[in-house]
């Protein structure tokens, strides 16, 4: 099994008959049998293509490890949060003439994506918020310090009256106790407004804490 990411192009209705990928240090090619596109609840795309040939694996087992891919996808192997947008090869795979049976084939389809996911180094993203702040003067410098540990990105400022307005950008997970701390930096002056505006790859060294942090929780469960 292979996983790479999903980007959606004009061309999707047109997909190649084969594909080339590097796989545990070796070239090959798989030949494209089958595709289902199949729409995340979560959002996004999930694109599974049946890559079987020989009969290695019969062609109704696939709705079974399709079923294990799935229960990784809301459960993924990195942080135990959504994974999206992605496209997975099944190219080769055995039966056994007593043991196979959906079960079987289910849990071998999560084992096999919990493996592939990893190898394909999957970026973790997070949502990003456009947030309004309305500032009293003498307040801005320690608004501006708090904002600054929040990895923000300012996107501008503007005076309304006695009140200094910044406009900035800000990860979700960073807003976590905001209005509290807002109220104890301004003496409870201060207001802010925020709506969501788009997701954003997590940086590599946050990343890394999550990975870490949830490695740690999977050991000690």
């Amino acid at each position: 099994m292979v996983v790479d990411p999903y980007v959606e192009t004009n061309s999707d209705k047109k997909d190649p008959k084969t594909k080339t990928f590097k796989f545990k240090d070796k070239e090959i090619v798989v030949n494209i049998r089958a595709k289902d596109v199949i729409e995340l609840n979560w959002g996004g795309k999930f694109v599974f293509y049946n890559c079987i040939v020989g009969g290695s694996i019969e062609k109704s087992y696939m709705p079974a490890i399709i079923k294990g891919i799935m229960e990784k996808l809301e459960n993924s192997p990195l942080t135990g949060s959504y994974a999206r947008d992605l496209n997975v090869y099944i190219f080769d795979g055995k039966m056994h003439p007593v043991d196979s049976n959906e079960i079987s084939f289910k849990l071998a389809g999560r084992y096999a994506f919990d493996e592939a996911f990893r190898a394909a180094k999957p970026k973790i993203m997070e949502p990003i918020y456009d947030v309004e702040i309305m500032v009293p003067g003498d307040s801005m410098g320690d608004v501006m310090s708090d904002l600054q540990g929040r990895r923000s990105i300012i996107q501008g400022m503007t005076t309304k009256g006695r009140y200094e307005v910044i406009s900035v950008k800000v990860p979700l997970a960073e807003l976590d106790k905001y209005s509290t701390s807002l109220s104890s930096l301004t003496s409870g002056r201060a207001t802010y407004s925020m709506k969501y505006d788009e997701y954003a790859q997590v940086p590599s060294d946050v990343q890394d804490v999550l990975l870490k942090t949830h490695m740690k929780d999977q050991e000690d469960e």
